[in-house]
């Protein structure tokens, strides 16, 4: 698949990183010759010098035999009119980030898709999501909806109060069980888990179940102490906040605390009059004391420091506030973050890189998540007819090494998935893949 992106910085970076693992023929445009330099350094790519507004820098890149072309520059007009030429030019598939909401209207979409350009990403509406999926349950770092929630992944940190620690999977997680354990991280390590293996304290853990075995789920792992969030304080005003506040449930109550007076102005604008717009430093305990912390379930902080971020969880982990978001932009800090045990950590780049990820992919995929923190892919596949994973029965197929499906949809039915499970066409197929090719994955379901 030849595959060209136009922007060099933190998203297009992301994306080479993960597009170079399955060696696609892959060229990334960008005026800034240090940018290209970095990238091409690192990853096996072509780099071209040039303004992706360029008609003779597209040809020369080669636009016209593309098969997925992708703007994600910092100025989204130059995505959105590059995106135009690329389609102009014949590239077969084009996706645009953007930075405003606007974008998101279903009619305004439709607009830009009429011009060529076949995907908008907005980065800050994706971040949203997970947010307030995360916000959802206070006892979980990551929760993964396939079908509405006919099937769930759950990534859980382990503690004391875990019931099934020190036992072999294979004593837990038998075919007629409500769950099985589809990865574990434990240290910098990640464990596609088998038969032998046993689940330790402190592992970050990924079960895949029902949604009606939620609530057993939290039993067992020992987390029905954790509060259910009602009240949210965020730290930082910006797009993200506000879109995750503007998008979050009826029934949770937020408190945003922004430094910028003019800012808090905007936010009161634009937020609804349920939502308590404070004009200070979410960093200054005594303030957060007399906003109340101590009766909050959730902090969440999404200023544009990292540093700020994992700060200001770790002191509202300190005053008593069970679960905690930080976003964390710089990947390098991402396993720090995680050392510290901060929570849920919310990376716009590797959100939007994800969507982008999908959109390359030949195969019917309905979803695919990067998971930051186990280094691996969970994605929705759809077999065909006659696909090989319909051919035998789960344990014939003869996965490569660091893939495990988790479970499946049927007729919008969730199941887990055994060795006997047979695979439809048709299904919904939640495949976990840890260091390991999806395009050669993508192959099984075709």
């Amino acid at each position: 698949m030849k595959i060209i992106i136009t922007g060099a910085g933190a998203i297009g970076t992301y994306l080479a990183r993960l597009l170079a693992r399955n060696q696609e023929e892959l060229t990334v445009i960008d005026t800034d010759e240090e940018l290209l330099a970095q990238i091409g350094s690192d990853y096996d790519l072509l780099t071209l010098h040039g303004s992706p507004a360029s008609v003779k820098t597209l040809k020369e890149a080669g636009a016209a035999d593309a098969d997925l072309f992708i703007a994600v520059t910092p100025d989204e007009n130059e995505n959105i009119n590059s995106c135009i030429l690329a389609h102009a030019l014949h590239a077969r598939k084009t996706v645009a980030q953007v930075n405003n909401a606007e974008y998101m209207e279903r009619d305004v979409q439709q607009f830009y898709k009429d011009l060529g350009v076949d995907e908008l990403i907005y980065p800050e509406l994706l971040a949203a999501r997970d947010i307030n999926n995360g916000l959802k349950m206070s006892w979980v770092r990551q929760r993964w909806d396939v079908h509405d929630g006919a099937l769930v992944m759950l990534g859980i940190k382990l503690r004391e109060s875990c019931e099934i620690l020190n036992q072999p999977l294979k004593d837990l997680c038998g075919p007629q069980d409500p769950y099985h354990v589809v990865a574990i991280k434990r240290g910098d390590e990640t464990i596609i888990p088998g038969g032998n293996d046993e689940l330790k304290c402190f592992d970050l853990a990924y079960f895949m179940t029902t949604r009606r075995y939620i609530p057993y789920i939290r039993k067992i792992v020992g987390k029905e102490h954790y509060a259910d969030v009602k009240d949210v304080m965020f730290m930082g005003g910006g797009a993200t906040a506000a879109r995750a506040v503007l998008t979050m449930p009826e029934y949770m109550n937020a408190k945003m605390f922004e430094i910028d007076a003019r800012r808090c102005e905007e936010l009161n604008q634009i937020l609804d009059d349920n939502t308590l717009v404070i004009n200070g430093d979410a960093r200054d305990i005594a303030l957060l004391n007399e906003e109340g912390i101590k009766n909050t379930q959730a902090f969440v902080a999404l200023t544009g420091n990292a540093e700020a971020n994992i700060l200001a969880c770790l002191t509202a982990k300190r005053l008593g506030v069970r679960k905690t978001v930080a976003m964390v932009e710089n990947i390098d800090y991402v396993s720090m973050a995680e050392s510290l045990d901060i929570g849920t950590i919310i990376n716009k780049k590797a959100i939007a890189a994800s969507r982008i990820y999908q959109l390359m992919l030949d195969a019917d995929v309905m979803n695919v998540t990067f998971l930051m923190s186990a280094n691996a892919d969970v994605a929705e596949f759809i077999p065909k007819e006659k696909a090989v994973v319909t051919r035998k029965a789960v344990k014939d197929l003869g996965l490569p090494q660091g893939i495990t499906i988790g479970g499946l949809v049927r007729r919008g039915e969730g199941q887990l998935v055994s060795g006997n499970t047979q695979i439809q066409a048709g299904d919904t197929v939640v495949v976990f893949c840890h260091n390991a090719n999806m395009k050669k994955l993508e192959k099984l379901f075709n």
